[in-house]
């Protein structure tokens, strides 16, 4: 049960930081914008409903893949496709709450000479072609905790420099993800392509090491009803989005520091317990980032029903400070969306 534990907050912090394309506050449309961009051809399909064993074997078809032109989507909600094709947050999401309850798989081919960072462009013509999604934009002013610089300044190293990615294999054609291996006794793979995230057991059983992904090597470890996070390249982005999970207002980072960052993090178990249902995952089922749009834990003034006393405590050792503060809040509100798509 302890590994298990591990295992299911890990993969929850792996989904926390990113399967999902990086998310950046919605801007609003242009004034005039050409024809959005749309997939050559899509088909989705509802996604099986998620089996713990497939997902401890690495066979579980979950996240985003996207690879010379196909896009291929597995097991994710409306919650998520709507917060990937928009790139916001989860707070900045509003609509009904069973938005998060049926998952889709989707397979996509985008145009010639398109590239991956127009993906979402994309998804947002297909939500609004299969699903009927008709969206508005408002923006609010809301209390948030700014993330800032303590002032005896930062007590994080920044992080070592990414190797020389590594030669493909004579035999395989150029772009391709290598092949999966099994994840290991304890072990889970999640994602695939350059999202694939590799949970392995500590030999001790206590603790657990991830690889993949966009953090680097990220370690796990319980001690004195503490999770222990060591974090190998962390972006303030991503150190933000999971604070926000933990406190009761959203969090925003004015700290100016750019750059990726060796963090150390040690909350409590409970509080870690509390973000991983929040993220999904109950009853030893894993399960990706989304939930239900209407969730009052989607919305900016309730990130959390009460403040993480550890958050806070964490976030001071790293030389950092949460202040409690106004700030304008971007949100998409759904004013239609279908619970089944058109056909293929």
């Amino acid at each position: 049960m302890y590994k298990r534990l591990l295992g299911v907050l890990a993969a929850t912090a792996i989904f926390a930081s990113g399967l999902l394309p990086a998310q950046t506050p919605v801007s609003p449309p242009a004034q005039t914008s050409p024809a959005p961009l749309t997939f050559e051809v899509a088909a989705i399909k509802p996604a099986p409903p998620l089996d713990p064993a497939k997902i401890m074997s690495g066979k579980m078809h979950i996240g985003v893949n996207v690879n010379k032109g196909r896009v291929d989507i597995g097991n994710l909600s409306l919650s998520d496709l709507i917060r990937m094709a928009f790139k916001i947050k989860p707070y900045q999401l509003n609509g009904p709450d069973w938005m998060g309850a049926q998952r889709f798989d989707i397979q996509a081919k985008m145009p010639d000479g398109s590239n991956k960072d127009q993906m979402p462009e994309m998804l947002q013509a297909l939500l609004a072609d299969r699903f009927k999604l008709a969206i508005h934009r408002e923006s609010k002013e809301h209390s948030v905790y700014a993330l800032v610089v303590g002032k005896g300044g930062i007590k994080m190293k920044e992080a070592e420099p990414d190797p020389p990615p590594a030669k493909p294999a004579a035999d395989a054609a150029e772009g391709d993800a290598p092949p999966d291996e099994p994840p290991g006794k304890g072990g889970m793979v999640v994602g695939s392509g350059e999202n694939r995230v590799r949970v392995t057991p500590s030999p001790d059983g206590k603790g657990s090491t991830i690889t993949g992904g966009k953090m680097g090597q990220m370690k796990i470890s319980m001690a004195d009803g503490m999770m222990h996070w060591e974090f190998s390249k962390m972006k303030m982005e991503v150190l933000v989005d999971m604070l926000s999970q933990l406190v009761d207002k959203p969090v925003v980072d004015q700290t100016e520091l750019k750059g990726n960052y060796q963090v150390a993090l040690a909350l409590s178990v409970e509080e870690m317990q509390a973000l991983a249902r929040k993220a999904g995952a109950a009853a030893g089922m894993m399960m990706p980032m989304g939930g239900g749009g209407g969730d009052t834990s989607r919305t900016p003034s309730a990130a959390a029903s009460t403040p993480s006393a550890s958050a806070f405590a964490a976030v001071q050792q790293l030389g950092l400070k949460l202040e409690s503060r106004k700030a304008p809040i971007e949100l998409i509100v759904v004013d239609h969306l279908e619970k089944t798509p058109t056909e293929n």
